[in-house]
């Protein structure tokens, strides 16, 4: 398993944009997909966004257009550009291994005001 750790949250008004890092002890360039999942308060944790080792991402409907994931496996690093944000999207983000057993960070808090 790979040590994530997630950064780059914080408070921002709606319509602004944050970007989140995540940052692996380990070589991420093995594991094929790396992801992003996001909890809001009283919530199911669901998928933001997840990218293959060869670039492939998906994205939930409701970040389509706004988001943007991306990995940088020389620097075991992956990210989410965070654009047009609004209240909705206020959580706790969190950056993922899909390997088996799942590699979870600790999460971020964005908090998005309107």
């Amino acid at each position: 398993q790979v040590q994530l750790v997630e950064s780059g949250g914080g408070l921002v008004q709606a319509g602004g944009s944050l970007r989140l890092s995540c940052a692996a002890s380990g070589n991420i360039f093995r594991i094929n997909v790396m992801a992003w999942y996001r909890q809001a308060p009283g919530k199911q944790r669901e998928l933001v966004a997840r990218i293959t080792r060869g670039g492939t991402t998906n994205y939930v409907d409701s970040v389509k257009g706004r988001f943007t994931i991306s990995r940088d496996n020389t620097k075991n690093t992956v990210y989410l550009q965070m654009a047009s944000l609004k209240p909705e999207d206020t959580a706790v983000y969190y950056c993922a291994a899909l390997e088996f057993p799942i590699s979870w960070g600790q999460g971020t808090q964005v908090t998005v005001s309107s």
